[in-house]
């Protein structure tokens, strides 16, 4: 049998890993590394670094395999995520199956929460009912980016008794703003769809690399803000290669 550990990694800061996912870390034989190319190669590098920080007195290793690129800008969205799904489980299945020992350890490193917009779970329940490998699994929870949005910028997700919505950006710009929410949490907007809802009398709480050393924070009125917070993700984006942002959006009293 072969151990696998999904642990949730945090926003970025090295001290949103929980007490429980540096125990877990350090049972893990070998770390699950899946390369997203040289833009995004500092997310290689800051797992890395956390097994550094936290991993004592242990020999461990890294597995590293190139990660599938989702198709992008079709009209099937779910139709690429499960193809993109169905490749990773490819992916996987001969880090577990060819790269760890029978009676070994594996852990991935899952930025966040395992449990918000992430596909692991899914793909390694995927792999354990179908019995070609026999593995058991555990999941860790994380701090999400959501999480550390909310407390860098001192605020609650909702309103007092009122429910909130989370959302990707895509759902966000199809179906217009969520009846019955004066609270809503969005992720995964490479469109600026905030721009969207500008004259509706909302307030922004925006953040990018939320607890990392590149932490950009804006919020204020959406109208007053919202080309700032374009032309700002425009220029991390040049810089960096890449960007990952989220933001609440609330209705002012």
């Amino acid at each position: 049998m072969k151990q696998i550990l999904i642990i949730g990694i945090g926003a970025g800061d090295p001290d949103h890993l929980t007490v429980q996912a540096i125990k877990a870390m350090n049972r893990a034989d070998a770390f699950f590394l899946m390369d997203k190319g040289t833009a995004k190669g500092s997310l290689i590098d800051h797992r890395r670094y956390l097994c550094e920080q936290v991993i004592e007195g242990r020999d461990y290793r890294f597995i590293e395999a190139d990660c599938p690129e989702r198709v992008r800008d079709v009209p099937d969205y779910r139709g690429a995520v499960e193809d993109l799904n169905r490749d990773k489980r490819g992916v996987f299945e001969w880090m577990i199956g060819e790269q760890l020992q029978d009676g070994e350890c594996g852990a991935f490193l899952v930025w966040g929460d395992p449990a918000l917009y992430d596909s692991t779970i899914r793909i390694i329940e995927a792999i354990a009912a179908e019995g070609r490998h026999a593995i058991d699994y555990q999941v860790i929870p994380g701090i999400s980016s959501l999480q550390a949005l909310a407390a860098r910028h001192r605020v609650c997700f909702n309103g007092i008794g009122r429910a909130f919505q989370v959302t990707p950006a895509r759902r966000l710009a199809e179906q217009g703003w969520p009846e019955g929410m004066d609270s809503v949490l969005v992720m995964l907007d490479a469109q600026d769809t905030y721009r969207h809802f500008t004259g509706q009398n909302l307030t922004i709480y925006w953040g990018a690399y939320v607890g990392s050393a590149d932490e950009t924070l804006i919020a204020g009125p959406l109208d007053e803000v919202a080309e700032r917070i374009r032309e700002t993700r425009a220029e991390l984006r040049e810089r960096h290669g890449w960007i990952m942002d989220s933001y609440l959006l609330r209705k002012r009293p």
